[in-house]
């Protein structure tokens, strides 16, 4: 006789689940107002705790990339004009707005390394700070295998991973070092004024760079495959592969 108490356990789990994913601890409110709270969905009991939290880190990357990009383009306005934009959320949005339906809008096919350079070349007549930060998104995108829902079955990459906060590192030097011919920046980004030092581009890029790195240090710690760590030459501007 099959035991009847199975479905009252399944129901009693089910329970507490729905019932910690509402209490689980309090969302942090951030000063733009948005919350970091979840709720729960059903889905959530075919990911692992890895999956959950390559979920969160790489919202968490998304949305640094997406503060950085509004804050280049406040710095250089000139750029979304270029594109026919009178504002910079609607210019932003060219990348972002894409996110929920990545692969149908065929972001993931696009060449980052080459869109990277073109941000950067004399020649580029277009919107510089598009070509920068998408190239940038698509590379973080693709260390995430151009996925936003991870489950039980799925394995990320952390070498992927690790090599997407190294090319990081580089687009933050080659940001901060790229000049026209007469000295001035190609990009304007940190201001450096005798009164004032802001460094916030550094600041927030490292965020990045530091959720990268230790989302690869998960990974490879779940994988059990170690990560072959490499030391750039940053001058040469050579990308790593991901």
């Amino acid at each position: 006789m099959p035991n009847s108490s199975y479905p009252v356990r399944f129901i009693v789990l089910l329970a507490g689940l729905v019932c910690l994913s509402g209490c689980a601890g309090n969302a942090i409110q951030r000063k733009d107002g948005q919350s970091s709270g979840r709720s729960f969905a059903i889905n959530n009991l075919a990911k692992t705790d890895i999956d959950m939290v390559s979920e969160l880190a790489q919202r968490e990357v998304l949305a640094g990339l997406r503060r950085l990009t509004v804050k280049l383009y406040r710095r250089n306005p000139q750029e979304y004009k270029k594109a026919g934009y009178n504002n910079v959320e609607r210019a932003v949005g060219r990348i972002f707005d894409t996110l929920p339906r990545w692969r149908e809008s065929g972001m993931d096919k696009v060449d980052w390394a080459e869109s990277l350079r073109l941000a950067f070349a004399e020649h580029y007549t277009g919107d510089r700070v598009h070509a920068y930060m998408m190239a940038l998104t698509v590379m973080v995108m693709a260390s995430y295998e151009h996925r936003t829902q991870f489950y039980m079955t799925d394995d990320l990459d952390a070498q992927s991973l690790y090599n997407s906060a190294r090319n990081l590192e580089m687009a933050v030097w080659k940001l901060g070092h790229a000049r026209w011919p007469d000295g001035a920046p190609v990009l304007l980004n940190n201001g450096v004024e005798e009164d004032e030092r802001n460094l916030s581009f550094e600041r927030e890029f490292g965020k990045v760079i530091a959720q990268q790195d230790l989302m690869a240090l998960i990974i490879e710690d779940k994988s059990n495959r170690a990560v072959n760590r490499v030391i750039q030459n940053v001058a040469s501007f050579i990308l790593l592969p991901v």
